[in-house]
């Protein structure tokens, strides 16, 4: 709720009410109770997150948060940002990018096959803060990337 953007006054008053209201005592503990952040020691499998730097829903704080608690809990986490998006990664090269990495760690984590990547991240701003070694071929295929022109 600390990263809801000002310009969401109507609707940061509607999600106080059904999630829990961080200008109260009770909300913050309600909120403190329910967020992902505070149940990564609980994952028991690789997590993979895509972020945009520039999404206003949801900040890049919280992954970086979650990233953080389960580095911290041993938990492997393989991490992406893409500091050209906001919440969904709208570039084409971002998008295929992202589904190359997916697939990578798809298959990594539930066996079979994957294609490898080739120049699916040409011209994409990826960047893999954490993990890239759990992911087939990634390690390599940054070796090469250069990001967008």
């Amino acid at each position: 709720m600390e990263t809801v953007p000002p310009y969401w006054g109507a609707i940061y008053e509607q999600f106080a009410h059904r999630m829990g209201d961080p200008r109260t005592d009770a909300g913050r503990a309600l909120l403190r109770e329910r967020s992902p952040a505070h149940f990564t020691h609980q994952i028991r499998v690789p997590l993979l997150i895509g972020q945009g730097a520039n999404d206003a829903r949801v900040n890049q704080r919280e992954s970086d948060q979650v990233v953080a608690a389960m580095r911290a809990a041993g938990s492997p986490v393989t991490y992406v940002l893409y500091p050209d998006e906001g919440h969904g990664f709208r570039r084409p090269e971002n998008a295929l990018s992202f589904n190359a990495v997916t697939e990578g760690f798809l298959a990594a984590c539930l066996g079979g096959a994957c294609e490898p990547v080739c120049d699916d991240f040409t011209g994409s701003s990826l960047q893999v803060l954490e993990g890239a070694d759990l992911v087939a071929g990634l390690p390599e295929a940054l070796a090469t990337h250069r990001g967008p022109a």
